[in-house]
């Protein structure tokens, strides 16, 4: 039961994380509470006309409305984080390998 159990919290935890990736100008941003963060700095420092941030590759790039990039990570942020809430509470309540094994084929 516990290596299957482990064996879909890893799984979820990976959707988790492909889910908190967001595309912007052709470069890959990984939503984070430090990203959210940093792009709310810069709009409250009213620098939200332009800025160039760094993306998971390492590629500077322009991002033209701060404000906008901003709302579009919080929204994959929270759509990713009530997904994985939700899925790890149906999957906590699975009690026995039959319904583990029947959670991972929905």
């Amino acid at each position: 039961y516990m290596v299957t159990l482990n064996n879909q919290k890893r799984l979820l935890s990976e959707r988790y994380q492909e889910n908190l990736l967001y595309f912007h100008n052709g470069c890959q941003f990984t939503v984070t509470q430090e990203l959210i963060n940093f792009v709310r700095l810069l709009i409250d420092n009213h620098q939200d006309d332009q800025a160039v941030l760094t993306d998971d590759n390492g590629i500077p790039t322009i991002i033209e409305d701060v404000d906008n990039f901003y709302n579009q990570i919080i929204d994959v942020y929270f759509s990713a984080s009530n997904a994985y809430h939700t899925e790890y509470i149906k999957l906590k309540n699975q009690r026995s390998v039959e319904k583990l094994v029947e959670y991972e084929k929905n």
